[in-house]
């Protein structure tokens, strides 16, 4: 067989001798035979196929751990794999552009202006719109569960919903929604809500373990969002959900921490298999008793006069399609109807589960 050495195959592969030696180190491509005496390393021509997928996964930012994984898979399996790192990245990118977005506009305005001025800081313009939000929350058992597990909550700066799980799922989701409400009452400057909200979710975290005990069977899900009086911060973890509807278009803003929205994400299954796959309520994340506690979706959303926001439990959201959602909050008048008709909905569709839903507007305090 004919063998290339090292310097051959760096140039053939687009990897640098340096970075084919460490790559042998770590056990990630191994050359084919390396000289006993003088530890030379050569290669074979058919190795240049593994070196360029190497090169190209790590153009794509794959940590070095992962290469080896996807190399260990069959060509389908790895497929998959490279997919799902790339939904990752995708979704962290996300989350990143969004605070990013949130410190230039924070660091904008806080450009010093000429005091005394209109439009410096704490002297309000004269064209400065006053905003706020009307809202509504209902919660409903539903026809089939004996019990209400769900909390549901809206004031004047806290929209919030829970759906606890488990023996003690009703006590866990209020002990979250509690945790939160403290900051309808406090001063919440744009610049510092995140880390006021991560505060919050600390301690509804630290509540629902004290309710739930050192397991995991019981929990809550959260999502909720804070009114600063110019954005809206949000905070989700499970598989409730928020949807925002603007201009007659209905957009989800949160993402189902699931097992069924993994594999959905990963390619594995379609939309329509998804809506009757057997384990589309398993959470992948939840606020529980057991374990460390988890990573939550932290961001800031922009917003505009005539915005209108749902969050809902998947009481909600499993049974009554999202077409049907945005036709009845986009009819009806005021949040206390969207709400009550939404609760209708799930009920009219079975009803299987506990439904919850807050409904806010975004309004222009000054035309009230």
């Amino acid at each position: 067989m004919e063998m290339l050495t090292i310097g051959a195959f760096a140039k053939a592969s687009r990897l640098s001798p340096k970075a084919l030696r460490l790559y042998d180190e770590l056990e990630l491509l191994r050359p084919a035979r390396v000289d006993p005496e003088t530890g030379y390393r050569y290669y074979a021509p058919e190795q240049l196929e593994q070196a360029r997928l190497v090169a190209w996964l790590r153009r794509l930012g794959m940590p070095l751990a992962g290469i080896r994984e996807v190399r260990a898979l069959e060509p389908a399996a790895a497929a998959r794999e490279i997919r799902a790192f790339w939904a990752r990245v995708e979704s962290e990118t996300a989350t990143r552009r969004d605070l990013a977005a949130f410190l230039v506009d924070h660091l904008s305005r806080s450009v010093p202006r000429n005091p005394g001025k209109p439009g410096s800081p704490g002297i309000p313009s004269k064209d400065t719109t006053m905003l706020e939000l009307r809202y509504s929350a209902l919660s409903d058992t539903g026809l089939v569960r004996p019990a209400n597990q769900d909390t549901a909550y809206a004031g004047t700066r806290v929209l919030a919903v829970a759906d606890g799980f488990g023996a003690g799922g009703a006590p866990a989701s209020s002990a979250a929604v509690e945790a939160l409400k403290f900051l309808d009452h406090e001063p919440l400057p744009a610049g510092s809500v995140l880390n006021l909200l991560e505060d919050a979710v600390q301690g509804a975290t630290q509540a629902v373990q004290e309710v739930a005990g050192p397991t995991n069977e019981i929990g809550t899900t959260l999502t909720a969002m804070v009114w600063t009086g110019s954005q809206l911060a949000l905070v989700h973890i499970g598989d409730s959900r928020a949807y925002l509807l603007r201009d007659g278009g209905l957009f989800r803003i949160t993402h189902d921490h699931t097992m069924v929205q993994s594999m959905l994400d990963e390619g594995r299954l379609t939309p329509e298999e998804a809506t009757a796959h057997p384990q589309r309520a398993l959470l992948l994340k939840a606020l529980t008793g057991g374990g460390p506690a988890p990573d939550l979706d932290v961001r800031l959303h922009d917003a505009l006069v005539g915005d209108r926001y749902l969050l809902c439990s998947d009481g909600l959201s499993a049974v009554v399609p999202e077409a049907t959602i945005r036709d009845t909050l986009a009819a009806a008048s005021a949040p206390t109807e969207a709400a009550q008709a939404l609760v209708r909905a799930a009920n009219d569709s079975g009803g299987p589960d506990n439904v919850s839903c807050v409904v806010a507007d975004l309004v222009n305090a000054e035309a009230q």
